[in-house]
């Protein structure tokens, strides 16, 4: 399978897009609220999780696919894309609690760690390929049948 571990993470992070949209409508609903968030802090605070979320989450899943890719070690893909599935869903339940609070800045500086952390493996592998591990060969699939 290509790119196993960025899939599975990507369908991860689709649950939790879903999820975020899901918890705006009853606040819509409920308000009355078409568009923006009507003066309702808790409307505001249900749309900008899910709006963080989907500012974060395309950078993260491509710096995976492409660090997946060159060969990156998938022990270390795996912590990385399981640390922002779950700094991504304690950041959404932060959201809605007052702040401060351990689950939205927990998640935050999570997920800007694992974005820092990717973006300078992909910096290593982009510059220093003589040391890094072979690049993932792509070959067309040819079904039997």
């Amino acid at each position: 399978m290509l790119l196993p571990i960025t899939l599975t993470i990507a369908a991860a992070c689709a649950a939790i897009n879903l999820w975020l949209a899901l918890r705006v409508v009853p606040g819509r609903v409920r308000g009355k609220v078409l568009l923006g968030d009507g003066g309702s802090e808790a409307l505001l605070a249900v749309q900008r999780a899910h709006a963080n979320f989907t500012e974060y989450a395309p950078f993260v899943l491509i710096l995976l696919a492409l660090i997946e890719l060159a060969g990156g070690s998938p022990t270390w893909l795996w912590v990385a894309g399981v640390a922002f599935v779950l700094a991504r869903v304690a950041h959404g339940l932060g959201m809605t609690r007052p702040a401060p609070n351990p689950l939205r800045a927990g998640g935050a500086l999570l997920t800007w760690v694992v974005l820092a952390l990717l973006a300078g493996w992909a910096l290593a592998v982009a510059y220093g390929a003589e040391r890094a591990p072979r690049a993932i060969e792509l070959a067309p699939v040819v079904s039997a049948g």
